[in-house]
């Protein structure tokens, strides 16, 4: 049986340890994408089946390709996000939702509205070339097909946001 002494100066060792831990981590903290890393190399075919709404133009522009499912509440809460910046940058971007879900399944959804390019993958070809091991997961894509961004867009520390899309693809 151990003693309060002891028991508190176990107690305190601990929780020295997974502090000391933490800050070890936020130091030297690198991005997770939860995937195969394609950052800088030839972005795999997006291998479409079908699409919800009409495939869009993509020559000479950036592509945003969002991996993400009617089920995903992450997903969901991206869309409203997404509708906008298809909105803002059309000049520049291609905004593309690519789900491994099937039409029905996708049309059944009602909320929200999504606006850009959607499209269905029911083999889930690209999911299984880049490894995804959750969703959403986001590509930018620059014009020459190479990944230049890659991850979930949330992730805390790096977030895809406004700022980081406008670098990316040179948008003023």
């Amino acid at each position: 049986m151990l003693n309060k002494t002891t028991l508190v100066f176990l107690l305190i060792i601990g929780l020295s340890g997974s502090i000391l831990k933490a800050q070890n981590s936020n130091q030297s903290a690198e991005k997770q994408i939860y995937a195969k890393n394609f950052i800088g190399k030839k972005a795999p075919d997006l291998n479409i089946k079908g699409w919800i709404i009409e495939p869009p133009e993509t020559a000479g522009k950036f592509l945003l390709v969002d991996l993400w499912a009617t089920w995903c509440g992450p997903c969901r809460r991206g869309i409203p996000e997404l509708n906008e910046w298809h909105r803002k940058y059309t000049d520049k971007l291609v905004i593309i939702g690519l789900s491994d879900e099937n039409e029905e399944k996708i049309l059944s959804m009602k909320s929200p509205i999504i606006e850009y390019p959607n499209g269905y993958d029911t083999d889930g070809y690209l999911k299984k070339q880049l490894e995804v091991r959750g969703i959403p997961h986001v590509l930018v894509i620059n014009p020459d097909g190479v990944i230049v961004w890659q991850g979930f867009p949330k992730l805390v520390g790096f977030e895809l946001t406004p700022e980081v899309l406008e670098a990316l693809i040179g948008w003023n």
